[in-house]
């Protein structure tokens, strides 16, 4: 079935799904069902608060409905016909989507006795829809305004065979498992309390030290690649972010701060004005370009509280920010050269599946002159085609400002990421008047890109604690070593043992509870440890080791050097 189809399949089982609850629960109102990717959903306004349990015979009443082999049947009315019955049917949110529309005529569908406001299209028959399930309820606002009731919106997916059902609902529960949040509770990385604010992260002190080596990594690979790092402010002046556009255009996404002599302060929702500060200290010449700054900046954006989702949607989170200000000459070579480190960074953390999109002009509104856009789309198209990649063009998909490169990297279960952008910047350099003399004494406006890779380092680390499953590689784990002993009596050599391990770098922590050594050694694996060093009395005795991997094989090695050896070359390989 084409995806089309399957989008038909999915809006009718949304149909159905809505005449069951209305069968079940008749007070209902309704909202709206439209299928999504790899599903669907519905929201509903009703005095009874449902759960999961209550799917069960939901699913029932629509198998019944399904079976019954109702036809879909289009009609229309006028727009004040509409308005009437749907009144009679007291549903007031049908009435307020029917008065915005702009047609004189308004599109409905039946099947069976069920009556809904749609443009379609749908199935002929009802008895097409065989192979679905419900998944999951979640509160939802009528069309997303805060000020509006909050809703039910029940999810659910629905295929055209059995096999392809079930594979999907076993992607489900492995990407579950997966979660970084019940994850990153488990392995007590990070958290995120309501006493602080919600979108917050308090990074504890093992999801801290991740942090740590995945910004270190970062910086270095950013000085190896002729970046230079910057540090700029959690906030600024009125004037700045006006100058900048972002009270005009993002204002409602902004958090005011304080007010300093006179003056209104706000944090920062993006790090570039600062950037540009920093360029505008200074008189450039053509001969200091390019310049490559980056900086890991934390900013501050406001989310509805209904989208917030742990590390990935959050209020608070650092960018792994760079902006590049360079000639129309050295455009194309630093497009090349951003599109190679990003590709090289991503596969260091373990990713080597990705999907590029190029997003172009929009057809209408739009800053900078068309010639400076043809050039900035051809330097991006040019850098995909020298490194051999494939990808999908968005005609008209830039933003205002600036054509960009998008990279969606894939992880361990198949699942995309929207992870690295390359993005042309036409407004700003407008904005802040930024200039450099050119070889010919004259003043020219530079080409700004900004560029991040991992896009935030919270969201980043949750696509990693969801891709390794928490089973971080040696390089990042934060405890790589676990000592172990089978009874106390081994506790001195024990701590010998990870005292040298610890002097030589590794992250080594010593366990020394009186339990029995399986019991241990389950703890250690469910924490996700590299390795364990397990010391009994023949180890105390021959001066060895015995070391037992987190999937539970024993290495052949006896010596502590070996197994420093063995840490210390995947560190530096990033294993």
């Amino acid at each position: 079935m084409q995806n089309n189809d399957l989008e038909i399949l999915r809006h009718s089982a949304s149909h159905i799904l809505a005449a069951a609850v209305k069968k079940l629960y008749p007070e209902t109102k309704l909202g709206i069902g439209p299928a999504i990717e790899n599903g669907f959903y519905y929201d509903f306004d009703m005095s009874e608060q449902l759960v999961p349990e209550d799917f069960g015979k939901i699913e029932a009443e629509m198998k019944k409905i399904a079976k019954s082999n109702q036809k879909f049947e289009t009609f229309t009315r006028s727009k004040a016909e509409a308005i009437r019955y749907l009144e009679e049917q007291n549903e007031q949110y049908k009435v307020e989507l029917v008065n915005d529309l702009p047609d004189d005529e308004v599109t409905f569908y039946q099947n069976g006795d069920f009556v809904d406001l749609c443009r379609g299209p749908h199935l002929r028959y009802s008895t097409k829809l065989k192979h679905f399930k419900l998944l999951s309820i979640a509160g939802a606002y009528w069309r997303g305004d805060e000020k509006k009731p909050m809703l039910q919106r029940i999810y659910g997916t629905a295929f055209t065979t059995k096999e392809d059902l079930v594979a999907h609902l076993a992607f489900l529960e492995e990407a579950r498992k997966r979660d970084h949040r019940v994850i990153g509770k488990h392995l007590d990385l990070f958290s995120i309390n309501d006493e602080a604010g919600s979108g917050l992260v308090l990074w504890h002190p093992k999801g801290a030290h991740i942090r740590h080596l995945l910004e270190t990594f970062w910086k270095d690979e950013h000085f190896k690649a002729g970046y230079e790092l910057l540090y700029t402010p959690h906030l600024g002046k009125a004037q700045l972010w006006d100058t900048s556009g972002h009270l005009g255009f993002y204002n409602e996404n902004m958090y005011s701060a304080m007010q300093v002599d006179s003056q209104d302060y706000f944090i920062r929702p993006m790090n570039c004005p600062f950037h540009i500060l920093i360029y505008k200290s200074t008189l450039y010449s053509f001969r200091d370009l390019p310049l490559r700054w980056a900086e890991l900046g934390t900013v501050y954006r406001y989310e509805k509280s209904g989208v917030l989702h742990g590390l990935m949607r959050a209020r608070g989170f650092t960018q792994d920010d760079a902006h590049i200000v360079c000639t129309a000459m050295q455009m194309e070579g630093e497009i090349k050269r951003v599109l190679e480190f990003c590709l090289d960074m991503l596969r260091k953390f373990g990713f080597s599946e990705y999907k590029i999109f190029l997003s172009t002009r929009p057809s209408q509104k739009f800053v900078g002159e068309k010639e400076r856009w043809v050039q900035a789309e051809q330097a991006l198209e040019n850098s995909i085609k020298a490194f051999g990649l494939d990808y999908e063009v968005d005609e008209g998909g830039g933003a205002f400002y600036g054509p960009k490169i998008d990279v969606k990297i894939k992880d361990a279960i198949g699942r995309e990421w929207q992870c690295s952008t390359i993005q042309f910047d036409f407004n700003l350099p407008e904005r802040f008047d930024m200039i450099y003399i050119g070889n010919d004494g004259e003043k020219h406006r530079p080409f700004m890109i900004h560029r991040a890779l991992l896009g935030s380092i919270e969201r980043f680390f949750g696509i990693l604690i969801e891709h390794y499953n928490g089973a971080f590689p040696v390089w990042l784990a934060p405890e790589q070593v676990r000592v172990l002993t089978v009874t106390d009596k081994q506790n001195e050599y024990a701590r010998i043992i990870c005292d040298k391990l610890v002097s030589s770098g590794v992250r080594a922590k010593l366990k020394l509870q009186s339990a029995k050594l399986g019991y241990k050694i389950r703890e250690a694996q469910l924490d996700k440890i590299p390795y364990m060093i397990v010391l009994g009395e023949k180890e105390v005795e021959n001066g060895s080791i015995a070391v037992r991997a987190r999937d539970n094989k024993i290495l052949d090695l006896t010596s502590l050097a070996e197994l420093i050896e063995i840490i210390a070359k995947k560190s530096r390989h990033k294993e």
